[in-house]
């Protein structure tokens, strides 16, 4: 399955990668969008497939080249390496951007979600079945559901944890489905895409210096146990989903893209740019997190007046949806190679 690239394609892989570290890390945007896009969803979905006994035996026989060229190892090594890039480094651009410029922000990646409903449904051509037709209508009502549902509240139990692991990875596999909006709605964001990979981050910088402080800290280590149980439940969905969905794409595609379709439309109700926040309280107080910043609990939609930052705005969504069709024409690119 291993496939030939160039030097460029490698390069344009981990930007990907990046790409989709940043879109899994906002509420209401799917990373597994940026991968359908860009034209290499499917070679996604089945590679992550191939980890399974096979790939297990070579790993135990010491066969790691078989390995690595059996589930695209050169693929998922690049791919990877953007998403550990995107959340050490860019996701903080990112949140720079959004503290300052939140609903400029938010009207790119609403124009980019316009952008790929646009794309699949060129797949389509026209050609739509009452079963595709009930499969988006159903697919559009659970992502406008899940929109409005109230967010629960953290909870660290390292079992809750691993089941938060594998129901965020859906944002990965399934485009339209945002990981990190669920996290936000079990409660669980926060702790887990923010305070334990900080966690992280500072255990390393510690560990560079030759401070060995932090096993003293009951705080620091338990953060660090549940992003390793966030992290094992990841990988346990990614492989889940993957098999799944591999066969659903193979033997049921077009109600499968439908359906992926549906779940797009209904993410623009979460991604909708002009928008409050809404923290979480309980009784009369804020919940702050271990930073002491107000914690999201959901956002309440309005519709814009026009101003001029109403046409900025508009203007971000068409950039967005540019940047969806350069992704589109670059994937086909390489799809012709």
């Amino acid at each position: 399955m291993q496939v030939q690239r160039s030097l460029s394609d490698k390069l344009f892989l981990v930007l990907k990668g990046i790409a989709m570290g940043l879109a899994n890390k906002i509420p209401g945007v799917s990373g597994g969008v940026v991968a359908f896009v860009a034209g290499f969803y499917e070679e996604f979905i089945h590679s992550f497939k191939r980890i399974n006994k096979t790939a297990f035996k070579f790993l135990i026989t010491g066969r790691f080249k078989s390995l690595y060229r059996y589930i695209n190892g050169t693929f998922l090594f690049l791919l990877i390496l953007g998403m550990v890039i995107s959340f050490f480094s860019v996701s903080k651009i990112l949140d720079f951007l959004l503290a300052r410029y939140e609903i400029q922000v938010w009207a790119c990646f609403f124009g980019m979600i316009i952008g790929s409903i646009y794309y699949i449904n060129k797949d389509f051509q026209g050609n739509w079945s009452k079963t595709s037709k009930t499969a988006l209508i159903i697919g559009t009502l659970l992502g406008i559901g899940i929109s409005f549902f109230d967010p629960a509240t953290e909870n660290s139990n390292l079992l809750f944890v691993f089941l938060c692991g594998i129901i965020s990875v859906s944002g990965m596999t399934l485009p339209g489905l945002s990981g990190s909006f669920i996290m936000m709605l079990m409660g669980n964001y926060v702790l887990l895409l923010v305070d334990s990979v900080n966690s992280l981050y500072d255990t390393i910088a510690e560990l560079v210096t030759g401070d060995f402080s932090f096993v003293n800290n009951p705080s620091r280590i338990h953060l660090l146990k549940v992003l390793f149980f966030f992290t094992l439940g990841s990988l346990t969905g990614l492989v889940t989903f993957s098999n799944l969905l591999s066969y659903l794409i193979k033997h049921y595609k077009k109600i499968t893209y439908a359906s992926i379709l549906g779940f797009i439309i209904g993410s623009l109700g979460v991604v909708w740019p002009w928008k409050h926040k809404v923290f979480l309280k309980v009784g009369d107080n804020f919940v702050l997190d271990r930073n002491g910043n107000q914690i999201v609990a959901t956002y309440k939609r309005y519709l814009p007046e026009f101003t001029i930052d109403t046409l900025w705005a508009v203007f971000y969504i068409i950039i967005g949806v540019l940047i969806v069709l350069s992704l589109e024409w670059y994937g086909n690119r390489t799809t012709k190679k």
